[in-house]
């Protein structure tokens, strides 16, 4: 059995059929994530004095991050938060932008 493909250039504008848009939910999900499992690992590389000049850049930007279990867990949920919400934000301006 034999299927005939026609190739496809790739600056055929006719190739594709619209824009592609970002599910905003998505990726912000995505990102929240990604934000509290760095700040997890760098609240242990803190308490085990690995990385000490990135857990101090944390510990100066992030208003609750402390190489502590409480500090760790709460620059978690803030670093999740953070990075949802400007994810979000990114994604919907691109969507905005893209129609």
């Amino acid at each position: 059995m034999s299927t005939t493909t026609r190739p496809t250039n790739a600056y055929d504008t006719n190739a594709t059929a619209g824009v592609m848009h970002l599910d905003a939910l998505a990726l912000a999900s995505a990102a929240a994530v990604v934000s509290a499992v760095v700040m997890l690992f760098l609240g242990v590389f803190g308490a085990v004095g690995v990385y000490e000049g990135a857990v101090e850049a944390m510990e100066q930007w992030h208003l609750f991050f402390e190489p502590t279990v409480v500090g760790t867990v709460a620059g978690m949920v803030e670093a999740a938060v953070i990075g949802f919400a400007v994810m979000y934000a990114f994604a919907w301006l691109y969507n905005a932008f893209a129609r």
